[in-house]
């Protein structure tokens, strides 16, 4: 069974969830062999790989270091899980970046609260949200959590506020100059992606239309027990937890407001949700609910990525 057998964390589950992103990714990506005559596409291909494996494990290594859920590794898995769901998050270069950097911020800013180096945190997290924007310009929405992290651990000293604006600097300097070797314009690459759509007529296909209905369902269920239960965590995880409900709240509105929108960009939701998702399995008394929504998740999740094949 499925939540017994990731109720560990184990070698093994790691290796198992590797295994099956691989496989996925690959299944989904033959669809269309061209970039398999092209050495310069394969390598690409085997980049954005690397990056969507870095961003599962990095999900779990938040989880873990963090303490946000027990010894388990079903966030690593109900990640996996709606990547698969949403293959097309898979194709989508700009997504896969952006996400992942957004991830590094993430990490940055839960490891706040033991007020170790904060200023370079602080700093880490603006930088990396800054650099997700560039991909992905509503990213930039993400720094609203370096200011409630500030508010939570350091507000009292007044430079932790400014620090957000030297990195916007930093990174506006290195894109402004790689725009100039480059020959691309950055005033003319903000103005491109400076617009917002609530146009949610998308779908290519029937599936992807119920593929979001399905995971609006998962974040309902997964969303509404996580909110009250912040409260009986302990006093020292509370801001954390916090600030993943804030993280999963900011992704639902990048989604919102991107224009030319796909149920790819839903994955800056990804992480968050898997680990509320997480948090809400390991806390339910019944163990047969526990694998019939972990069941009932995986199953759902692989028919609808073989019905878009």
């Amino acid at each position: 069974m499925l939540a017994s057998f990731f109720k560990k964390s184990r070698p093994i589950n790691y290796a198992i969830i590797g295994a099956a992103l691989l496989l996925f990714y690959v299944l989904y990506l033959i669809r269309e062999g061209e970039w398999l005559q092209n050495p310069i596409m394969m390598a690409r291909k085997a980049g954005l790989l690397v990056l969507l494996a870095a961003s599962l494990f990095l999900t779990g290594f938040v989880t873990v270091k963090n303490t946000l859920t027990k010894n388990n590794t079903y966030a690593l898995l109900l990640f996996m899980l709606f990547l698969v769901l949403f293959p097309t998050t898979m194709s989508n270069d700009n997504i896969i970046i952006a996400n992942f950097f957004l991830l590094l911020a993430l990490r940055r800013l839960i490891s706040l609260q033991s007020l170790i180096t904060p200023k370079e945190k602080i700093f880490d997290a603006s930088f990396w949200i800054f650099a997700a924007s560039i991909f992905h310009f509503w990213s930039l929405s993400y720094i609203v959590l370096v200011f409630i992290s500030i508010i939570f651990h350091v507000a009292s000293d007044y430079r932790n506020w400014i620090i957000p604006i030297i990195a916007f600097c930093t990174v506006g300097i290195l894109y402004f100059m790689a725009g100039l070797i480059l020959g691309h314009g950055f005033f003319e690459h903000v103005q491109e992606q400076l617009s917002i759509s609530f146009d949610f007529t998308y779908f290519e296909n029937v599936y992807q239309n119920i593929a979001l209905a399905i995971f609006a369902s998962i974040a309902l269920l997964f969303t509404v027990p996580y909110i009250p239960s912040i409260s009986s965590k302990p006093l020292n995880l509370q801001s954390s937890h916090k600030k993943i409900l804030a993280s999963f709240l900011l992704g639902a509105g990048i989604y919102a407001l991107s224009n030319n929108k796909n149920n790819s960009y839903l994955a800056f939701t990804f992480a968050p949700l898997a680990i509320m998702g997480a948090n809400y399995i390991q806390a339910h008394p019944n163990k047969w609910v526990r694998e019939a929504i972990v069941m009932g998740i995986a199953v759902v999740a692989i028919a609808i990525f073989v019905l878009q094949l």
